[in-house]
């Protein structure tokens, strides 16, 4: 293991544990499953500065090492916020599993390119999995929810069909040859609440299955102190 390939591990819901190295670290975007509406919320940011991609669903290659499951996210100023997603993980034995995720993103940066934003700050874990092949029989029913702040405000709330499938991008793996163990890939999100503050200093996100219940994670957001330049 190095700084770069970080060595991730997850209690599965038999209590087994699961490891992934992370060899490589893929955030998807623009990955609803309605790409006409992705369309549209594409001209919606372009009107607020933030460049259009030149195809979606896009998906940005990030260092390993921002694969985390810390408890706290130091950042540089008060423009960032979370993003709940679900996490697909080839582990170490070569088993897919999901999590939930939240892709931290510096919104200020974002303005001047998505990808350099997804480079900022970590990609959050949980540390709990499924198998992947656990919800097969059942993804339409699981949801993903996100609340911001001391007092829980849902911000974000949306079945995972609304979202590009973990089979979707398991054949864009496959095609790419990165279909292998020590691949993390994120999902991209759904769209948050109107008039909810999304530059909270806590972030909750949450996966729920009717079938194998929840799996949750939280982190606290930390200003570090202003540089000498």
């Amino acid at each position: 293991m190095t700084a770069e390939n970080p060595r991730l591990t997850f209690q599965l819901p038999d209590g087994a544990e699961a490891t992934v190295t992370v060899a490589r670290l893929l955030n998807a975007g623009y990955a609803g499953q309605d790409q006409e509406e992705v369309r549209a919320h594409i001209r919606e940011l372009a009107e607020l500065g933030v460049p259009a991609p030149s195809t979606t669903p896009t998906l940005y290659p990030v260092p390993p090492y921002l694969a985390q499951q810390c408890s706290n996210v130091n950042v540089q100023h008060g423009k960032t916020s979370g993003e709940a997603e679900w996490a697909l993980i080839i582990d170490d034995d070569g088993r897919e599993l999901l999590t939930v995720a939240c892709d931290h993103t510096d919104r200020s940066l974002e303005v001047h390119g998505v990808a350099w934003s997804k480079n900022a700050s970590p990609d959050v874990l949980g540390r709990k999995a499924w198998l992947l092949s656990d919800i097969a029989d059942h993804v339409g029913e699981v949801w993903l929810r996100a609340w911001v702040g001391e007092s829980d405000e849902l911000i974000q709330e949306a079945p995972v069909n609304a979202l590009l499938s973990p089979d979707y991008w398991l054949e864009v793996l496959q095609r790419r040859g990165e279909r292998i163990p020590g691949t993390v890939l994120l999902s991209g999100t759904v769209v948050m609440k109107a008039g909810v503050d999304q530059f909270a200093n806590r972030w909750k996100v949450a996966l729920t299955s009717p079938k194998l219940g929840t799996i949750s994670h939280e982190y606290t957001v930390t200003t570090m102190a202003t540089p000498i330049e």
